[in-house]
């Protein structure tokens, strides 16, 4: 990342405050990551896709975070980021400008950090950085992302505190209000996490939970303050959980472990996810997912990483399905900015899963958090593709 000292002209023209130039500094960052793919069984109908893909390592980007010392060790923080798709130029996360993270700030050396804003949640934090999305993403992540352990939710109006690191111990915590006057319940969110290291060895634990927005009848998608766990464009008849996009709440637990030793590096994970029904809901049972989840990383060269990944995905409840994937993958530093990647991975499903309307439906195979629909029991997805961070 290039740090740049901007003068108020300069801020004026990325649409800053007035105000801004007083900052210290401010950093303007990005990362651009696109491939060319290939699926195997990419649509109902069985059919192949070769296309390209982006956001396979990391979510493609651009922002600006800067800070200003007030003294006495305290200082005020900003970050604002947007998410973009370099193959065809248009906004993610829903076409916000700003999608991926805004906030504001106060940060102080001796009692930690509170910011206010569009946000991650502290499992994303703090659980998500132990397992194998941390290095490989997408391909490496849950299926569906039913615990969002790919960062598919953000948090809007959002209050959070990270405490300073205490002999190798650090939490935190975030509320989200749904702004309903008459109905504080209505849309909200709330999270929380620790994570403790030392040495070669971490560890991290945590809760999260989201509100639907209330209805006075049947609901037809997720709405509230945390953007749900939903891949596929909440279409119901897609894979795994988009059955669930009308539930009243979500509620996921999360735990992951990690150890590095010489050039391996070996992390565990296991989530609990639950989407939770009401009467304005299309669903009657609460739908719960248990996820397991194991990596080895081996650093070959100080340039060449190489992973391999196992989840394993059972949900019950409402309905009953299993869900195996193994994932490969390798990357290569060209530079300190500039990388290429080749993964693959292999899915298989069994059982029944939630087709939105009360019913259930043959398990469908989707690959990570891709959301490719193919209405067979197995999916494949090889990628190869280029990482530049700026």
């Amino acid at each position: 990342m290039n740090k740049l000292r901007l003068s108020g002209i300069a801020l004026a023209l990325v649409g800053a405050s007035s105000g801004a130039h007083a900052a210290d500094s401010v950093t303007l960052y990005g990362v651009i990551d696109t491939s060319l793919q290939y699926v195997n069984h990419a649509n109902s109908g069985g059919d192949h896709r070769w296309g390209m893909q982006d956001g396979n390592l990391s979510g493609s980007r651009w922002g600006l975070k800067g800070s200003e010392d007030l003294g006495g060790g305290l200082k005020a923080i900003f970050q604002l980021e947007n998410g973009f798709n370099p193959n065809t130029g248009a906004f993610h996360q829903g076409g916000k400008m700003f999608g991926r993270q805004a906030f504001v700030g106060l940060s102080g050396d001796q009692w930690g950090t509170v910011t206010l804003g569009r946000q991650y949640d502290p499992l994303v934090d703090m659980v998500q950085p132990l397992t194998a999305d941390n290095y490989f993403s997408s391909m490496f992540a849950t299926p569906g992302d039913v615990d969002n352990n790919d960062n598919s939710s953000r948090t809007s109006n959002a209050v959070k505190y990270v405490s300073p690191v205490l002999s190798g111990f650090q939490f935190e915590g975030l509320y989200a209000l749904g702004g309903v006057a008459g109905q504080t319940g209505s849309g909200q969110t709330w999270s929380g996490a620790a994570t403790y290291s030392i040495g070669s060895f971490s560890a991290a634990a945590g809760y999260f939970y989201a509100a639907n927005a209330a209805s006075a009848t049947k609901r037809t998608g997720w709405s509230g303050t945390s953007d749900g766990t939903f891949d596929g464009n909440f279409d119901p008849d897609t894979p795994l959980n988009n059955g669930y996009v009308t539930a009243k709440s979500i509620g996921i637990a999360s735990v992951a472990a990690q150890y590095v030793f010489g050039p391996f590096t070996a992390n565990l994970r296991y989530s609990n996810a639950q989407y939770r029904p009401d009467a304005e809901s299309a669903f009657f049972n609460t739908e719960r997912y248990n996820v397991g989840g194991a990596y080895l990383g081996y650093q070959a060269t100080p340039a060449l990483l190489l992973g391999l990944g196992y989840v394993y995905t059972k949900s019950s409840g409402d309905t009953s399905a299993t869900y195996n994937q193994v994932s490969l993958g390798a990357d290569y530093s060209l530079s300190k900015r500039t990388d290429v990647y080749l993964m693959g991975a292999w899915q298989h499903a069994s059982g029944e899963q939630g087709n939105g309307k009360g019913g259930a439906v043959q398990a469908e195979a989707s690959v990570g958090s891709y959301g490719y629909s193919s209405a067979y029991t197995v999916q494949d997805i090889v990628t190869v593709g280029i990482r530049h961070k700026f």
